[in-house]
């Protein structure tokens, strides 16, 4: 799900129980994976519809709260 996509759903009121996961490809980063109800999940992916890694965990973190999340679970 693109960066727009979780904004405009969280604005709709929909709450997703995002976790942060260790990127299984690179475990030296980070990625972003969205569960919603009947379990349907989604990864944060970025404009060319790649999934989203990020290096460093507090700036992980400062872009979840951009995006209006307000609540993570982190799995080491």
């Amino acid at each position: 799900m693109k960066r727009e996509n979780v904004k405009v759903r969280i604005a709709e009121g929909v709450v997703f129980d995002t976790q942060i996961l260790a990127n299984p490809a690179n475990t030296r980063e980070w990625i972003v994976m969205f569960k919603k109800d009947a379990g349907r999940s989604f990864f944060l992916i970025d404009d060319q519809d790649e999934i989203d890694s990020f290096p460093d965990l507090n700036s992980l973190v400062d872009e979840l709260r951009k995006l209006g999340i307000r609540r993570t679970e982190i799995h080491l």
